[in-house]
């Protein structure tokens, strides 16, 4: 080969990858793993990376496995096209008999020097007694990974590169497990030696979009409302925001735990909700789940409008001094339509519910201290205004998280909870609980009773003489 053909191997055209596969390329951590969206390209530049590394010699085999045959010959023509647009030396093997006994092929090529490409079944058995470079694709959707992976890790010992690369598939498969610890051990406690030393690449849908993908599949450069058209269109041929998240966005999905699923969530969604608190006409109800450093503060307000509660405004306060979410809340409290607002009163928000019960008084200012009874009541009421279709919420991906990320678990004891797991970005399901709260004030809307009647004297004149004809002796 052409040496000036090498070293445009080891250092490719710009013009041939997106940035972001140019950054899985340029890597070169022993153990990468990619989470991706669907059809990016990642397979793509994996191969050209393959390809790379047997012509330089930095590997004698390379052994990918994905989850089905058809992945397999995609890759394996990748492979072959890097080979002929580099006038690369190699010959194409085709299929492969690898082990007779267990029935084990693999499509395969061989260059010049006596490196191989080898493109597997997803049958474990087939790393067995192997050395050399592994590339597990779509790791996430192979039947047996963790047999898979027991089996191809030891293929690695001699200090061979390992790379992992899918979409999701839900949180109890080894996909998902090596990257929330991959991300654990990037942001480590003080106290937590890290264990591991991989690579972490997350590229969802809007990051490919925004780095050139779109452009490439128009074949020109993409206006930002080409962009966001292109991908509103794929989001609405996923028919379900199940799919959008887990094949495009990177997220994956665990419906079976899920207090609000997904379909539940959305099927409440809907454009242009906010307005102006001046030009809200009917009732306003409001929840506050209140939040200083760790925590959001999220001020949700709702308009009743006979039986549906529509979302008109949502202040949400990340590291806020008191005085200013104060200001904020009463600003609110003070609107002529106010019904009520529910104010988590539990730790730090005591002093904020008492001060706002102290100047609109209790029936405006309710102060809710959140216990696992309290929770659970909030909780079932406001999942059933989803699904009785009694509450609208924004179309915001947020939102959506925020309402999806709590579970409800049971206790050794037999006691319901509702954790969620930490997230610097979006919260502790702060909206979640301003949502319940403002949900809440509107469906009891303890105003004081008032009772009206005749004066007295006028109540005794009713009565006179009444009884004046009547015969106690007879009873």
């Amino acid at each position: 080969m052409n040496p000036n053909k090498e070293n445009e191997l080891k250092t490719p055209a710009s013009q041939h990858f997106f940035p972001y596969q140019l950054r899985w390329l340029n890597d070169n951590s022993r153990i990468k793993i990619w989470e991706k969206s669907r059809r990016i390209g990642a397979t793509y530049v994996q191969s050209y990376e393959d390809v790379r590394d047997c012509v330089v010699n930095a590997v004698e085999n390379v052994w990918f496995s994905s989850a089905d045959e058809s992945a397999a010959r995609e890759y394996i023509n990748y492979c072959e096209k890097w080979a002929k647009l580099y006038d690369i030396a190699a010959t194409s093997l085709g299929e492969v008999i690898i082990n007779s006994e267990e029935d084990i092929k693999a499509f395969v090529i061989e260059f010049a020097n006596g490196a191989r490409i080898n493109a597997l079944s997803s049958n474990p058995k087939a790393f067995r007694s192997k050395g050399g470079k592994v590339v597990l694709d779509e790791f996430a959707h192979h039947n047996n990974a963790e047999d898979l992976w027991a089996a191809a890790k030891p293929c690695t010992t001699w200090k061979y590169p390992i790379r992992i690369l899918s979409t999701h598939n839900g949180q109890n498969c080894m996909f998902y497990k090596f990257i929330e610890q991959v991300k654990k051990e990037m942001n480590p406690a003080d106290d937590t030696p890290a264990k591991l030393n991989w690579s972490l690449h997350t590229t969802p849908i809007q990051l490919a979009v925004d780095e050139g993908l779109v452009s490439k599949i128009l074949g020109k450069s993409a206006t930002e409302k080409e962009k966001q058209q292109w991908l509103d269109e794929q989001r609405a041929g996923c028919f379900n925001e199940f799919t959008w998240l887990q094949e495009y966005c990177c997220v994956a999905i665990d419906e079976a735990t899920a207090f609000l699923p997904y379909q539940l969530i959305v099927s409440c969604e809907l454009e242009n909700l906010y307005k102006e608190l001046e030009a809200l006409t009917g009732d306003i109800y409001v929840g506050m789940d209140i939040g200083r450093k760790k925590d959001l503060t999220v001020i949700w307000v709702l308009e009743k409008l006979g039986r549906v509660n529509y979302t008109r405004m949502l202040r949400v306060l990340e590291n806020t001094e008191f005085r200013i979410q104060e200001e904020i809340l009463y600003n609110i409290l003070k609107h002529k339509n106010l019904r009520r607002c529910c104010i988590d009163s539990t730790g730090i928000g005591m002093h904020l519910a008492e001060s706002a019960q102290k100047k609109f008084g209790q029936y405006r200012a309710e102060a809710v201290t959140f216990t696992n009874k309290v929770k659970e009541e909030l909780a079932y009421g406001l999942r059933t205004h989803f699904e009785d279709k009694t509450v609208y919420i924004p179309a915001e991906y947020e939102i959506r998280e925020d309402l999806h990320s709590v579970r409800r678990t049971t206790t050794a004891a037999g006691n319901i909870r509702f954790d969620v797991e930490k997230s610097d970005a979006s919260g502790h399901a702060d909206r979640f609980w301003a949502l319940a709260l403002a949900l809440h004030s509107a469906e009891n809307n303890y105003e004081p009773i008032h009772i009206e009647t005749r004066c007295r004297r006028e109540t005794e004149d009713m009565t006179k003489g009444l009884c004046d004809n009547i015969d106690f002796d007879l009873y």
